[in-house]
């Protein structure tokens, strides 16, 4: 248990940032899912609200469960991308998709429509699972379900995708989109409860402004940190270059060392 703490540790304000990214981005999840939510809701009689409050939690731990998984995948290809100045254009990446999130929000760009419709392709393939599930009776239905519709073409997904693909590390990015996908659970879960009163406020202008421009802020911190990390990077390279030079040839440029005297004598 104390090697996890340490682990986890430095890494704290990076889950937290996800957490928070997915606690904001609360709008545009419930517009993603806020359909299906409301369906599971109308799928369980209102004398049971155990049955229901037992399928909604069993869809949201599969959602997120995926989304777990995408972050392990994600980790894995950013480890293999992490040579030589990746982790800094990862990093640089994933500030680009927080800002284009935050201005999505905003709807003052929207640009990441395009990114969603780029992985339609495979939702296609997914989709016809998840009809096969409805009517959702049971919580293992949901469950797969929610697995299912981890998937779905999502910009704020993508852009917390990018932001675990940044940690070049398997399992940090898979508790990246841990944490990502449980800030996103108050408001998905709340969709399911209390569908048009949760829609009402998190549509809210006021709100959804004050949301994208916390995002817009995270993406600023992540890329003044990125090119922060870059720039010493590389005059960590300088110096030690430097060095090397400077101890490869004593009385010399980087050429041939000066010849050294064998016999202290030679010379009296």
């Amino acid at each position: 248990m104390s090697e996890l703490l340490t682990y986890l540790t430095p890494h704290l304000l990076t889950y937290a940032a996800a957490f928070t990214i997915g606690l904001v981005g609360g709008a545009h999840c419930l517009g993603m899912c806020g359909g299906i939510m409301s369906a599971l809701s109308f799928s369980v009689p209102d004398a049971q609200p155990r049955q229901r409050l037992r399928i909604l939690l069993s869809y949201n731990i599969g959602r997120i469960s995926s989304y777990t998984l995408i972050g392990a995948l994600a980790g894995s290809l950013g480890y293999q991308l992490a040579g030589a100045g990746g982790v800094s254009a990862l990093r640089v990446l994933a500030a680009l998709l927080l800002i284009a999130m935050g201005l999505y929000l905003a709807d003052w760009w929207r640009g990441l429509t395009y990114l969603e419709k780029a992985g339609g392709s495979l939702w296609r393939r997914i989709q016809p699972l998840g009809k096969s599930l409805m009517p959702v009776r049971s919580g293992w239905a949901a469950f797969l379900l929610g697995g299912l519709w981890g998937w779905l073409p999502c910009g704020l997904v993508y852009t917390a995708v990018a932001y675990a693909l940044a940690q070049a590390d398997g399992w940090r990015a898979a508790m990246v989109m841990l944490a990502f996908g449980l800030g996103t659970l108050p408001a998905v879960l709340m969709g399911g409860l209390m569908a048009e009163r949760t829609k009402a406020i998190l549509q809210r202008r006021g709100f959804r402004l004050s949301m994208a421009l916390i995002i817009m802020a995270f993406g600023g911190w992540t890329l003044a940190a990125a090119l922060q990390h870059a720039g010493h990077g590389e005059h960590t390279g300088m110096d030690h270059s430097q060095h090397t030079m400077d101890v490869s040839a004593p009385g010399s440029m980087g050429g041939t060392p000066a010849p050294v005297e064998t016999n202290p004598h030679a010379h009296h």
